[in-house]
Parts: structure tokens; C-alpha cells; sequence
């Protein structure tokens, strides 16, 4: 009686413990995934892709691989055999579990007292990589019967699939396509036999067997599986030879292009609803564009580096989809590399113009309006600051398209007079210029030289509005991004007359000459721009698809030894429209048919006359002159016979040079030059006494100073008993 109890008892035993087991194993077992599809994963770090889908960046810091993701059928058939034979090669047989592979297993592991086999299938790794466990006996039984669960849900094929793109290898690789590019820089198709063997033999010990370590340790797996390879008749002989002789060859990674800058832009502007629905992201950039225009920089560079030049960057946008296609900086001094010259301002100098002079269109000058090119001083607090052209020439009265052709100081000075600088800081923000964060006031006319601080990026937006008709739309850096409606700042024909006058060298002979690299084979608007003391050279230009904009100087602001935009810059534009223009059918630049042309005097801007040299000029319907007119400089008119004194200024404050004997100091005073009727004389009073007289055609005198306050007068005699008088100035020497 007792035998059998105990039997009972033994048999109740072993049957609790079992259903204790079952019900432990069916609480602690996961569910299979509800898909092996990553469609929907939230990257953490995103992928930057070029118009044709070239990587710009590599990250691997997702917990998936979403990145490098390769369907089964574009990963060779040969890899496949490959993993299958070396990591489970009943893999099309069994349900989930190998139970012949996992009592061989078992048997070894307990002659060795240690466990030196795992056997897990590859529909078990999926389970692990999917569900990460610590390494155990409790794990590796849980891990069997999930792995039936998945192979009830998914096709041997989206299991094998999954696995090939999310295996685990070292530096934090996933996927046969990662390891290959990290191990040999190769793209799965080109990899030779062995290398596809090494990949499949790293995954048993990614970091033991690391071929960044060295290959040594991976010979013999290698020479083990490349036997079970030839008997299986997966590979010849020759192939088996080839295997033991052929050493391998590591290469480290590198990016088919740089562009880290335009990746960080892109990164930084990516809009945060977004973020969980794209692993990737498809940009506007050309890759093989950008290589080629850095090798073009790079070179001007490596040219100009005796002149002090640091730094430069490229930005080139197609104005017809206002996408951005190259995205380059270049670097003499490394230091400043990490820098992106394309979003930091700096001072434009003369690159505004054409966005004044389009301002005063808009307000009625005209490409014939004549600009008073003469000395011009201006008070500031309370000094004077004489405006000076580039070549400290000065060409008396000029139409307005010589004026902006040849880039002078003056007369730009003169329309942001007419214009107005808060208009013109108001249009430039409209432009995009939001850099120019301060008042018109802090900026004063000097903005019109550009004293203000504005990117390459700005700049090139700013002139894809001329390019587009007047019509400003933002710039695209993601592929397929919905377009949007833009905003009408000039109108057609402004546009038209102001890329015509960028484009025409006649315009510019004055200051630039006619043959320079500013001239074309297609015709280009183009501007240039030099900051004060050379620390800024720009070249800016469009053609009927493209706007570039180029920019050198130094990230450390140090001045460069006289590269102007004109020396420096331009070259690289000239350049980099060579190779946009390799494959362009030729083009003019586009004209609006609501503008007139009118032959005109050079001189006077009239309608030609037999006695003057002539050109063809442009006109805005009903504004082109006609003989009854005189094309004057449109300014705020005074009232006639109003005279004032231009210098000095209210409130001026002199100071003597030590350095020069008192005696021989003197400061002009000047009056106005408009005219006036029947003058006489000019009395001269200091402080209420004449202090000398000239005659009427003589508007200045020279004055010995003497320190103290003072207070200037001018009196213009008309006759015996009439006179015009200039309002009283005080003044201090000091």
C-alpha cells in the first residue's frame, strides 16, 4: 500500500510542478509584435536625404534600424543562404524551435559544464532582439515558445527580413546593410563571398570578433562554414579558395558628400508634429551638385589664402521652385569650420542697392532719374560723416542706372534719403532681413551701404524676389513641401528694370570697366558688395532659373588683404554658373511686356535730341520722359529761393588738432546749392559780425576757428534791399 501512494504522490508532484511551470511560462510570455513593419516608428534621430535620395548624415542612436532598411528581396540570395546555414539551417522546417539543435545543445553544454551553445533559431533572435532578456535558461524557455507565436503570425519571409535589417553588430550597428558599410564601406551587392560570410559569422560575438579589432579571430569560423558551404555545393571550389587566400579588407565609412551645415539647418527647422512620422527626410539638396561647387570654393580658397581669406560659402537656390540645390561652406582656418557662414550675418555693403533703387522705382524715379553724384556730408550726433564712393571718385549728375551699375555710395545715399530709411528697413524685413532687428534710427542711411548685419541666406531669398517678378515666396529645403502663396513686393516691371540694369555692363563701365568677370556667356544679373576694411567680399547674381549668392571673408573677423566682390567673389559666381549652366538650354533674363523703350540722352536722361550721345532705356508705361520735361533728381523739393547751410550742422562739435598750429586750421562753411534768382553777394556772419562776403556763385568759406560757441548765419543780398537769409547754427570748437 505504501509503494503505490508514494508513486501517486511522485506522479501528483511532477504534475503540479508542470502546471506550475505551464502557468508560469503562460504568464511571463509576450504576445507577438502587433507588426515587424516600422512604418510607424518614431525616430529618435532623422535621416537627411538628398533630391535623390544620397544620404547626407548617418546616425545610429534609434533603437531600430529605420534608416537602412532593406527589403528581402534586394538583399542578395547568396546572404541569405549564407545566415540561414550559419545561424539555422533547419530555419524552413521548424515551427519556431529546433528541438534537434537544441538537444545537441544540451548535451554539449552539460559535457562542459557550461553553456558553449546557444542553437537559437532565428525566429528565437527575432524574439530577443524584439524583446531584450538577461541571458538564461528561464529566458531561452520563454524565448522558444514565443517564437512559435511569431511563426503562427508571420511568413518565414518577414521573419528573415526583419531579422537581416535588425541583427545586432558592434559601434551599434543593426542590419546587414549598416555592418557592410561600417566594416567595408560597400553596398550589399558588391560585397565578395567572404565578406558576406564574415557578416553572418560576426553576429554569434559582434564585439569578440569586431573586425575593427582585427580579423585574425574570424578566420577559422569562416574556414568552418565555408566547408559546410562547399559540401552543401552553395559555393565551387574555386570559390572555397578563394575564401582561405583572399584576406579581408576593412575600410572605414565615409559620407559620399558633405554637407553637415545644411543637415544641422534642416534638423533644426524640422517641424516638431513631424518628427514621429518620418524617419527620413527628403531634401531639395543636389548632392553631386554640391560636390562639385565645393571643389570649386575649396580651390578659390587654397587661391586666396596668401590674402588673408579664412572662409567662404555657396548657396544656390532654382528661383522657378525656390528649392535650395547646393548648401557649401569651405575653410582655409579649420577652427571656424563648425561655423555655417550661410546663416550668420554679416555686413552686406553694397549688395542692398538694388533693393533701394527697386524701392525708389516703386516710388517714381525712374532708370533715367538723374543723381546728384557729388561730395555729400551728413551729421551724425554731433561730428559729420562724409559719404565717399568706392574709388573716391566723384561723377557728378547720373541716371539711376549708372548709379546702381557702378555700385556709388553717394547716390544710394541719396535714395534712402527719398526713400526713406524705416521704408527701407520695413521692405527689407519684408524681404526676409530679419538679422536687421534694431530701429531706422539705430541703422540710420548707412543701411543703404549696408551697415546693418544680414546672412547669404537672406540675401539669396531676397533676391529670388527680383528673379521671380517681384514676387516673394519662401526658400524650400524639403523635397515635395507644400508650396505657398506669395507676396507681390515689386511689381513686375521694377523687377524687370533692375535685373536688366544688373545685367547690363554697359552700366557699370564706369567704376568696374566693360570686360570683367561680372560679363557672362548667358545673360546674369549680377551685384557685388565689399564691407568696410575688406571684411566681407559678396557676389550675388540670377539668370532666368538660378540665384547664387558666394561669400568670403573670415569667421574670426579678421580683414582680408584687399579681396573685394569684385576680385574675390565673383570669380566663384562665374564658376559655379559655368557648371549650372553645363546642361541649361540659354535663356534671357525675363522682361516684363508693360515696359517701354525710349532712346535717351546719356546726359540728361530726355528723349534724344541730334546733339547728344544716346542709349536705349527702359521705362514703366507712362513714365518715359518727353521733351517738355527735365528729368530732375526726385527729391524733397525745397521752396524756391529757400537757402540753409549744409555745414555745419546743429549742434557740431569741432575739435582742434593738436598737432597743427591753430593759424592754419580752417573748416568750410557751405551753403546749399540750389538756385537762387538775382543774387548779388553772400554776406557771411559769425556770431551776429560779417565775417567776410563772396560772391553768389562762391557757396562756401574757409574759417580759422576759434574755441568757444558760435553761431553761423548766411545772408544772400538778392538786391539793394531784399535778402534771403539761411537759419542761425550753433556750433562748438573745442
Amino acid at each position: 500500500m505504501i509503494r503505490p501512494t508514494l508513486k501517486i504522490i511522485a506522479a501528483l508532484s511532477v504534475l503540479g510542478f508542470m502546471l506550475w511551470g505551464w502557468q508560469q511560462t503562460a504568464q511571463h510570455m509576450r504576445q507577438p509584435a502587433e507588426s515587424l513593419s516600422l512604418a510607424d516608428y518614431a525616430a529618435k534621430k532623422i535621416q537627411v536625404l538628398d533630391r535623390n535620395a544620397t544620404p547626407l548624415n548617418i546616425t545610429y542612436q534609434n533603437r531600430w534600424n529605420v534608416h537602412d532598411y532593406v527589403p528581402l528581396h534586394e538583399i542578395p540570395e547568396i546572404l541569405q543562404q549564407v545566415f540561414v546555414l550559419s545561424e539555422d539551417k533547419r530555419f524552413y522546417q521548424h515551427g519556431g524551435m529546433d528541438w534537434i539543435a537544441r538537444s545537441h545543445a544540451m548535451w554539449q553544454n552539460i559535457k562542459s559544464l557550461e553553456v558553449v551553445r546557444g542553437a537559437s533559431t532565428i525566429t528565437e533572435q527575432v524574439v530577443r532582439i524584439i524583446y531584450p532578456r538577461p541571458r538564461t535558461f528561464w529566458s531561452r524557455w520563454l524565448e522558444g515558445f514565443e517564437a512559435t507565436l511569431y511563426e503562427q503570425k508571420y511568413s518565414k519571409a518577414e521573419i528573415l527580413e526583419f531579422y537581416l535589417n535588425q541583427v545586432p553588430y558592434a559601434g551599434q550597428k543593426r542590419g546587414v546593410v549598416q555592418a557592410a558599410r561600417y566594416y567595408f564601406n560597400r553596398d550589399l551587392q558588391t560585397l565578395n563571398l567572404k565578406e558576406m560570410m564574415a557578416l553572418s559569422v560576426l553576429v554569434r560575438s559582434p564585439s569578440r570578433l569586431d573586425l575593427k579589432k582585427g580579423t585574425y579571430e574570424i578566420e577559422r569560423p569562416i574556414k568552418d562554414l565555408a566547408i559546410r558551404l562547399l559540401a552543401m555545393h552553395l559555393i565551387t571550389a574555386d570559390d572555397y579558395q578563394a575564401i582561405l587566400t583572399e584576406p579581408l579588407r576593412i575600410h572605414d565609412f565615409a559620407l559620399p558628400i558633405k554637407a553637415t551645415h545644411f543637415v544641422n539647418y534642416i534638423q533644426q527647422n524640422i517641424v516638431q508634429s513631424e518628427t514621429p512620422r518620418y524617419a527620413k527626410i527628403r531634401t531639395t539638396l543636389d548632392a553631386s551638385l554640391q560636390k562639385k561647387i565645393t571643389s570649386i570654393l575649396q580651390q578659390r580658397l587654397a587661391d586666396l589664402k596668401t590674402r588673408q581669406v579664412g572662409n567662404g560659402a555657396v548657396l544656390v537656390v532654382n528661383h522657378q521652385t525656390q528649392e535650395i540645390l547646393a548648401w557649401v561652406n569651405a575653410n582655409n582656418d579649420a577652427q571656424f569650420s563648425h561655423y555655417d557662414a550661410i546663416t550668420l550675418p554679416r555686413q552686406p555693403g553694397s549688395t542692398l542697392k538694388p533693393l533701394l533703387y527697386a524701392l525708389a522705382l516703386e516710388k517714381g524715379w525712374t532708370a533715367a532719374t538723374l543723381i546728384d553724384d557729388s561730395q555729400l556730408v551728413t551729421p551724425v550726433g554731433t561730428g559729420l560723416h562724409t559719404y565717399q564712393n568706392y574709388s573716391r571718385h566723384h561723377y557728378g549728375k547720373l541716371r539711376l542706372r549708372d548709379a546702381l551699375g557702378n555700385s556709388l555710395n553717394i547716390p544710394a545715399i541719396r535714395a534712402v534719403q527719398y526713400i526713406g530709411a524705416e521704408t527701407f528697413l520695413k521692405s527689407l524685413r519684408q524681404l526676409g532681413m530679419y538679422s536687421l532687428d534694431a530701429t531706422a534710427e539705430f541703422y540710420g542711411e548707412g543701411l543703404a551701404l549696408g551697415n546693418g548685419g544680414v546672412s547669404l541666406l537672406e540675401l539669396v531669398q531676397a533676391y529670388t524676389v527680383l528673379a521671380n517678378r517681384g514676387v516673394f515666396k519662401p526658400l524650400q529645403s524639403q523635397l515635395y513641401a507644400d508650396s505657398q502663396m506669395g507676396e507681390q513686393i515689386f511689381s513686375p516691371q521694377v523687377a524687370s528694370i533692375i535685373a536688366d540694369i544688373l545685367s547690363d555692363a554697359d552700366a557699370r563701365r564706369l567704376e568696374f570697366g566693360r570686360s570683367t568677370l561680372l560679363r557672362l556667356p548667358i545673360e546674369t544679373a549680377v551685384k557685388t558688395g565689399t564691407s568696410t576694411d575688406y571684411h566681407d567680399a559678396w557676389t550675388l547674381g540670377f539668370n532666368h532659373r538660378y540665384t547664387v549668392g558666394v561669400w568670403l571673408g573670415n569667421l574670426s573677423q579678421q580683414p582680408m588683404t584687399q579681396v573685394s566682390g569684385a576680385s574675390g567673389a565673383a570669380l566663384v559666381l562665374r564658376a559655379v554658373f559655368a557648371e549650372l549652366n553645363r546642361h541649361e538650354q540659354t535663356q534671357p533674363l525675363y522682361r516684363s511686356p508693360d515696359l517701354v523703350s525710349v532712346e535717351i540722352c546719356r546726359d540728361t536722361g530726355l528723349p534724344k535730341n541730334e546733339t547728344c550721345p544716346s542709349r536705349m532705356e527702359l521705362f514703366i508705361a507712362s513714365t518715359e520722359p518727353t521733351q517738355a520735361e527735365t528729368k530732375q533728381v526726385r527729391q524733397k523739393a525745397l521752396p524756391p529761393n529757400r537757402i540753409y547751410l549744409r555745414q555745419p550742422t546743429e549742434g557740431l562739435q569741432i575739435a582742434l588738432d593738436p598737432r597743427i598750429a591753430d593759424e592754419f586750421e580752417q573748416f568750410k562753411f557751405e551753403l546749399s546749392t540750389n538756385p537762387i534768382t538775382q543774387a548779388s553777394h553772400i554776406d557771411w556772419l559769425l556770431d551776429g559780425e560779417i565775417i567776410a562776403t563772396t560772391a553768389p556763385n562762391i557757396r562756401h568759406y574757409l574759417w580759422s576757428p576759434i574755441r568757444g560757441q558760435h553761431v553761423i548765419q548766411a545772408r544772400v543780398w538778392r538786391d539793394q534791399a531784399t535778402t534771403l537769409e539761411t537759419a542761425p547754427i550753433t556750433f562748438f570748437v573745442k
